[in-house]
């Protein structure tokens, strides 16, 4: 099957997670045969050019490497802005001003190279200075080639990339062998490394839309150009600083045999990174189009585990002898059982760091939160680990298992936590301060109070205006008046409130937002896009890239309240529902007073009164939780009371009230 089939398979999957899976297989099929050849290419030199010499091209490589990490943050980049535009000319100017920056970008880590060439020679104890010289050639053409491959990604057509990855390991690997055949040994090996990088980068012309000359770049934000620099920088640095670091503290053998053993974290993070590849475009896409992506971060993380559960079972199982066949006679003393137990250390280390980057690349492109400065500051940590406990090289790879796990979980705490949260599973540390308790009919009139200038109340102006404004809760007439009148509009709200529920007048403070959902539906469901955070929807209200998720009558009246705040106007009372004092609470009444309020300023929360229903059994309310059950619940009771006539209820009320004169209304 060609790639192009391939990659219309890809486009024409209707769900993120069957994209994400048909583009990881793709993903997976090339970084399998990528990962096949640069297996080989280790393999061939650490054979014919011994242990020593391997040290020293790996550890040179391993420079080609960590500047990945420059070139892998245009790449993410171009991807992630590419893929958030879906016209041609956009896609156009993102990539020319990703791919002019790229050339600027590697012009300047080429540059630096060469005037440090003795002094990264003396740390790696290099036999030859020419050895960087060489490094900068391709390193020139490294950082524009990952704005050309972003492009590739972001258009999600994983089989060009794929198959581009290819070439740059069939051209190392071939030249390589050819360069060592001709006698040039460690320099040939280098040189071939960079031929690569010039190969793939002229092989990698996407194919773009015409776009104007003088058309401006289309922008992007820094702090998104950072992140993705903090979290490349981070992940090289995890990646391939203990091979740096070793082949300063260790003889040069044993260097080479460190670099031999770490191949196999290269090949797991290499069929890693496969995953990650094909879900971050369709993450990104998924999120600036506000779709639904269930399912997307969970296969990848169950297909990240299954790599790794696979590769440790064939290295326990693989017989001793294997690894001196494989790369030669000088490596019979690393091998039997202690090599073997490096290989599987090592595979544990890469693939727990691999569960680790699926988290943090699907937070890059959702903003969930921002943990590659996390990343960031464990790669440090890492360093700063094997600098004090090196004594042999398991000591090296323990070190990276204990700090890998430790990252796997700090980053995991953030999704933890926003599922808990929204599953109403855990709550936000402390409480909210009750003031006193309400009678349900003080709460009715609250109510009625914001929602009486509704137009199904205007027969009712006038007459009972007074039974509004003033209440007599001491009338039980009037409270029945007003109960009836409520359910008018509100009557299948009302009712999914458990009678048990218990009201009080509550202290919301600033600190307290984030226990604040608003009204799960309507047109408040379509702007929440599955965060019904009211911090999140406040943000989005005035966010362009949401516009068309809210009508121009919601925006106007969020604008109309915001100016009529700005005059000193509006708050009132604000309804809440929610099972304890804890929290999250649903605004039952108030949701477009609050925004506005929150957009003017949150300090106008001193001004709001906020009345509180809670029930240990509010899981049931569809408004506050929505679930089958709490669905059929409410369905049941539509059913139940589709012959019911609120205005005839609110006319036999009136007639029963001696106090109210209705003769206008009935």
């Amino acid at each position: 099957m060609s790639h192009t089939v391939l990659d219309q398979i890809t486009r024409q999957a209707r769900t993120p997670r069957g994209r994400v899976l048909s583009g990881s297989a793709i993903m997976l099929g090339g970084l399998g045969l990528v990962t096949l050849v640069n297996f080989s290419y280790n393999i061939a030199v650490a054979r014919f050019l011994g242990p020593v010499a391997f040290g020293h091209t790996t550890a040179v490589y391993t420079l080609l490497i960590l500047i990945s990490a420059v070139t892998l943050s245009f790449q993410i980049l171009t991807a992630k802005i590419v893929a958030q535009h879906e016209v041609p000319e956009s896609r156009t100017l993102a990539y020319r001003g990703f791919h002019r920056r790229g050339w600027a970008a590697s012009f300047l880590v080429s540059v630096l190279l060469l005037l440090f060439r003795n002094e990264v020679t003396a740390y790696l104890n290099l036999p030859d200075s020419l050895l960087i010289v060489l490094l900068a050639m391709g390193t020139m053409f490294y950082v524009p080639l990952g704005a050309r491959r972003g492009y590739i990604q972001g258009v999600c057509a994983f089989g060009d990339l794929a198959l581009n990855l290819v070439l740059e390991g069939v051209v190392r690997l071939c030249g390589s062998l050819l360069l060592i055949g001709l006698g040039f040994g460690v320099r040939g090996v280098i040189a071939a490394n960079s031929a690569a990088v010039i190969a793939a980068y002229l092989v990698a012309t996407p194919k773009i839309a015409r776009a104007g000359e003088l058309t401006p770049d289309v922008p992007v934000a820094f702090s998104e150009g950072l992140q993705a620099a903090v979290f490349f920088a981070g992940q090289v640095i995890i990646n391939n600083c203990d091979i740096v670091v070793v082949k300063h503290f260790f003889p040069a053998e044993s260097a080479g045999i460190y670099a031999a053993v770490a191949l196999v974290g290269r090949v797991i993070f290499a069929f890693s990174w496969a995953i990650v590849s094909s879900m971050f475009p369709i993450a990104a896409e998924a999120g600036s189009r506000k779709q639904e992506d269930r399912g997307l971060l969970g296969t990848s993380l169950l297909m990240v585990l299954a790599i790794c559960i696979v590769f440790a079972g064939a290295l326990r199982l693989a017989p001793s002898a294997i690894w001196t066949d494989l790369f030669g006679g000088p490596f019979g003393n690393a091998s039997g059982i202690h090599f073997r137990y490096l290989l599987i250390l090592y595979a544990i280390s890469t693939g727990v760091y691999g569960l680790s980057v699926v988290l943090i690349a699907y937070e890059m492109s959702r903003r969930i939160a921002n943990t590659g400065w996390v990343q960031l500051v464990f790669s440090g940590a890492v360093i700063a680990g094997i600098y004090m406990f090196h004594s042999s090289l398991a000591q090296v790879i323990w070190v990276q298992i204990f700090m890998m796990g430790l990252l796997l979980l700090a980053v995991s705490i953030p999704f933890l936590m926003a599922v808990l949260v929204r599953e109403n599973r855990v709550s936000i540390p402390g409480f909210v301060k009750l003031q006193r308790h309400l009678e349900e009919d003080e709460v009715i009139a609250e109510f009625l109070k914001n929602d009486f200038r509704s137009p199904e109340f205007t027969r009712y102006h006038g007459t009972l205006d007074r039974l509004v404004t003033t209440p007599n809760f001491e009338d039980r007439s009037e409270n029945q008046v007003r109960r009836a009148l409520l359910n008018i509009r509100h009557a299948a709200l009302w009712r999914e409130i458990p009678r048990d529920t218990r009201w009080y007048e509550a202290e919301i403070r600033i600190q307290d937002l984030p226990r604040l959902r608003v009204f799960p539906r309507a047109q408040w469901r379509k702007l929440a896009l599955g965060d019904f955070g009211i911090t999140g929807v406040a943000r989005r209200v005035l966010d362009e890239r949401y516009r068309e998720y809210a009508t121009e009558e919601f925006r106007d009246k969020i604008h109309d309240l915001r100016g009529q705040m700005h005059q000193g106007s509006v708050p009132e009372a604000v309804l809440l529902i929610g099972l304890n004092d804890r929290g999250p609470f649903t605004i039952l009444d108030g949701n477009h007073r609050l925004v506005a309020a929150m957009l003017v300023s949150p300090d106008l929360l001193a001004q709001f009164r906020f009345y509180c229903g809670l029930s240990p059994n509010m899981n049931q309310c569809c408004w506050y939780r929505t679930s089958v059950s709490s669905l059929l619940r409410y369905g049941s009771n539509m059913v139940r009371h589709s012959i019911d006539d609120p205005e005839h209820e609110l006319t036999r009320a009136l007639q029963q009230s001696p106090l109210l004169d209705t003769r206008a209304i009935c």
